[in-house]
């Protein structure tokens, strides 16, 4: 029994050293630039009724839903699905917010649309940002 602590032992420093985080996804990486993009792109647009950018709204949120679906059933990636449900939540401050709040309101001013492209923006830096960072699977050895 004395021998198999010191196997013991190795196994839970082997286990400490694993990533406790999801190894980098090119595929999650180019989801978020494209995005990015394209949320900073329609809220552009916002100025405009959005009745007329309706379709494109819904789109887009359905997009924002396979990003956070995406990122959620990752291992390892609590905290992007994190950035992903706080960035489309239509009670907060980011893009979800925005949208709604274009919805309710049916335009927005040129000021407003502005400030809030650079919170979303922002958002959107945390979330390339967090992948980027993350360790590519062929640096594993």
């Amino acid at each position: 029994m004395p021998r198999l602590a010191p196997l013991g032992i190795l196994l839970l420093a082997l286990a400490g050293c694993a990533p406790s985080i999801a190894p980098f996804s090119e595929h999650a990486y180019e989801q978020a630039v494209s995005l990015k993009v394209e949320s900073l792109a329609l809220m552009e647009t916002a100025t405009e009724p959005f009745d007329d950018r309706r379709d494109e709204v819904e789109t887009l949120r359905k997009e924002l839903e396979k990003a956070y679906e995406f990122a959620q059933g990752r291992p390892k990636n609590e905290i992007s699905a994190r950035q992903w449900a706080i960035l489309k939540d239509p009670d907060r401050n980011l893009l979800g917010g925005f949208l709604t709040r274009w919805e309710a309101q049916g335009s927005l001013s040129p000021v407003f649309v502005t400030e809030a492209q650079r919170l979303v923006a922002d958002a959107f830096d945390t979330i390339i940002g967090l992948e980027s960072g993350k360790v590519r699977p062929d640096d594993i050895e």
